[in-house]
């Protein structure tokens, strides 16, 4: 549990929060402690460290970081982020419902839709971002409402707060992947959703170097309900994951503000392109959910998606035309990527379910890096030449 930095604006907490020297020998940046086990002194389990499992002060350290961005009160941090959502979804039992938007991460699609439904769990998939779409799938049976936004690859804007309004009339959990969005540009948490999920793996962690996970929470009556299933499914990163992400964390808010600049330009150039047939972005005024982007998000973020003409062997032709974009699944480093849903990050979803949510052949997902951006447009000018 975390409270005692929230008068620091968010790049002070980014940088302290959880981060104190150490104790012991000043050092201003937190130890790694790269142990399994823990010394002793009486059969008192109760306080202190065991077993890394159970806890580990750099662990402890991220997990005290994690609520600070968000403007919660408890975090827990995991090995990845689809780690995170399987602990989420072991607060609800057999014969549950969830009611999950339909463009979703093609990992979490596949999590609900072929793992968890074979052990009781029942999902259905709608457009969310037509909230009367979510009232009409909510059943007597309805635990738990899953979104994300800005939504992975489609980039559309979801009213936070509308679907929690929806979610608590029907007794349900909203849970809410802010991958995307990072905790610079968007608070769930302050809009009313239960739990906000991340893939620390991504911005927060920055770099490409380290894979983990996280939920955020502001009640202390589902902490008390998920910090035990995180001990016992034992998902949990190793220390030197935790080290990483809290490295990473301490210069998030500079880089948000640099992807979502340069990808801000990269959108404004694709649209303007004669071979490119739209663009998602929701900082973009023809955005159809830009207003409320603006109004729940702080930034638009470093995520565009857009359409070629959807053939295969121009969609290759143009990835591997690119010099300075990197065909690679993942996002939120420092380095641009370039991703194809249709084959990579959502090939496990279905084909007739991917073209329902929009995915077609000629999507590409683009990660926005730090380089410049004058470099970034040339680099794409000279790729979409070749196609």
């Amino acid at each position: 549990m975390t409270d005692q930095t929230r008068p620091w604006r968010f790049a002070t907490r980014a940088i302290h929060s959880g981060q104190e020297p150490d104790p012991s020998t000043g050092s201003i940046v937190p130890p790694i402690h790269q142990s399994s086990t823990f010394l002793m002194h009486d059969l008192d389990t109760s306080h202190g460290y065991v077993y890394s499992r159970l806890g580990n002060p750099t662990r402890q350290a991220l997990e005290q970081c994690l609520p600070s961005l968000e403007e919660g009160r408890y975090g827990l941090a995991f090995a990845s982020g689809l780690a995170a959502e399987t602990t989420a979804l072991h607060l609800l039992k057999q014969g549950d419902h969830v009611v999950s938007a339909a463009d979703v991460y093609g990992g979490t699609y596949r999590l609900f839709a072929e793992v968890l439904s074979q052990w009781g769990l029942e999902f259905t998939f709608v457009d969310a971002t037509d909230l009367q779409n979510v009232a009409d799938a909510m059943r007597s049976n309805t635990r738990m409402v899953w979104i994300e936004s800005p939504t992975n690859p489609m980039l559309q804007i979801i009213d936070i707060a509308g679907i929690a309004r929806l979610a608590h009339a029907h007794g349900a959990l909203l849970a809410v992947d802010n991958t995307f969005a990072s905790p610079y540009f968007q608070k769930p948490l302050t809009l009313g959703a239960d739990i906000v999920s991340h893939s620390t793996t991504k911005y927060l962690g920055g770099h490409s170097d380290v894979i983990g996970g996280a939920l955020i929470l502001s009640r202390q009556e589902l902490y008390d309900r998920l910090k035990p299933l995180q001990s016992i499914i034992g998902a949990v990163p190793g220390p030197f994951d935790a080290w990483l992400v809290l490295r990473g964390i301490k210069t998030l808010a500079v880089r948000m503000r640099q992807h979502a600049e340069n990808a801000h330009a990269v959108a404004r150039y694709l649209v303007a392109h004669p071979k490119v047939s739209r663009v998602h972005y929701p900082g973009l005024p023809e955005h159809p959910q830009h207003d409320l982007a603006a109004r729940q998000m702080t930034g638009f973020g470093g995520m565009v998606s857009f359409e070629l003409k959807p053939d295969l062997e121009l969609v290759q032709r143009f990835l591997r035309s690119l010099r300075i974009f990197s065909m690679a699944v993942s996002l939120g480093g420092v380095e641009s990527l370039m991703a194809h849903p249709a084959t990579m990050t959502h090939s496990s979803v279905p084909e007739e379910t991917r073209r329902r949510f929009g995915i077609t052949d000629g999507l590409i997902r683009c990660s926005v890096g730090l380089e410049d951006k004058d470099d970034l447009i040339t680099d794409l000018e000279q790729a979409l030449a070749g196609v």
